[in-house]
């Protein structure tokens, strides 16, 4: 499933992208940007399109804190959200705790997916050693984070494509995978360093392929989203 990031500031050209193309996808993604130059109401503005929303907002702190921020975010009725798998297992626990708690009190049918995100893929193995004193295989680091996600009762993780086989060998086959870092073969590779094309993302194994700029910031935008399917098919 392609999930479309409305990595943009304006309320009217992230309306303009999900009428636009919700007749081809179903999955929107909010990130930093757009949630912070137009507010929480984004959600349901988006999520009254007809359409998913996965909060991308990379939740990472104390433990009680991302607790109660989840809590919100189910609140905002979205339908996946993602924390930092280096908060470690308390905040990760707490947080599908808090998750499951308030989506029972909101008589919820279907809790929203929580996510770990593992390393960014703008992340290589040099930056992680000498910048972030990690002193293993970048690969070896995304399959312990994964693996604790699943332990501390998580859906899923977000990952580069270049970790899906190691993350399927620890967690297994029904461990959800979201993949940033997919570019088209035609499209720039921007500030990302792991990357995959949607075509060999999607034979990897990932569940959902987040694809922003080469769709979002094409001249028709439809046209660049049924190119990349098509890749896929």
């Amino acid at each position: 499933m392609i999930i479309i990031a409305l990595d943009v500031d304006s309320r009217e050209k992230a309306l303009e992208l999900v009428d636009d193309l919700k007749g081809q996808v179903s999955y929107f993604k909010i990130g930093m940007q757009l949630f912070n130059s137009q507010g929480p109401d984004i959600i349901s503005a988006v999520k009254g399109r007809g359409v998913e929303v996965f909060l991308d907002l990379k939740f990472h702190d104390i433990p009680h804190t991302v607790a109660a921020a989840a809590a919100v975010a189910v609140n905002q009725g979205v339908d996946m959200f993602n924390v930092h798998a280096s908060g470690g297992k308390n905040m990760l626990a707490k947080t599908v705790e808090s998750v499951g708690e308030r989506a029972e009190k909101l008589g919820l049918k279907d809790k929203p997916k929580v996510l770990g995100v593992t390393l960014l893929t703008s992340l290589n193995q040099e930056v992680i050693e000498k910048e972030l004193g990690i002193n293993k295989p970048l690969e070896k680091q995304v399959g312990d984070l994964a693996s604790l996600c699943q332990e501390a009762g998580l859906e899923g993780v977000v990952a580069s494509p270049r970790e899906i086989k190691i993350i399927r060998e620890v967690c297994g086959p029904d461990f959800l995978i979201v993949t940033p870092g997919v570019r088209p073969s035609w499209a720039a590779k921007d500030d990302q360093e792991r990357v995959f094309t949607p075509g060999q993302a999607a034979e990897a194994g990932s569940n959902y392929l987040v694809i922003g700029r080469p769709v979002t910031a094409a001249p028709d935008p439809g046209e660049a989203l049924t190119r990349i399917k098509e890749e896929i098919r």
